[in-house]
């Protein structure tokens, strides 16, 4: 890896963690006293911060540095979650719309009737 990919790949992590956390560059930048534009450098590829800057940056996000370098900074962790999450939300529609078809047509929704994304509800 050169250094141009490092500094891509810092960036693009800060990013990613930033955004999971609900923070603005704002928000991150103010938490690490740094300003916005260097932030938004660095976030970029453009810039790469010392190591006491990337330390402020780190605690401010509440990660290790390693973690900044890797492919996709919990991408497992959050992946697993947004299936669990997506299926929990399939699951209550469903249920909701069951109990929809109930009230006012006088009987169940049929079952394979629904659908995700990813093929038909229930898959």
């Amino acid at each position: 890896m050169d250094g141009q990919a490092i500094k891509d790949t810092l960036g693009k992590n800060i990013k990613i963690v930033r955004a999971r956390r609900g923070l603005s560059q704002a928000d991150l930048a103010e938490k690490a006293d740094i300003s916005i534009p260097f932030l938004s450098n660095i976030e970029r590829g453009i810039k790469y911060p010392q190591p006491e800057m990337l330390s402020k940056i780190t605690n401010a996000l509440g990660v290790e540095v390693n973690e900044l370098f890797t492919a996709d900074p919990g991408a497992g962790e959050a992946g697993e979650l947004l299936n669990h999450l997506t299926e929990d939300i399939f699951k209550n529609v469903n249920l909701a719309m069951s109990e929809v078809f109930k009230r006012y047509l006088g009987r169940p929704v049929p079952q394979g009737t629904g659908s995700r994304p990813d093929g038909p509800a229930g898959s």
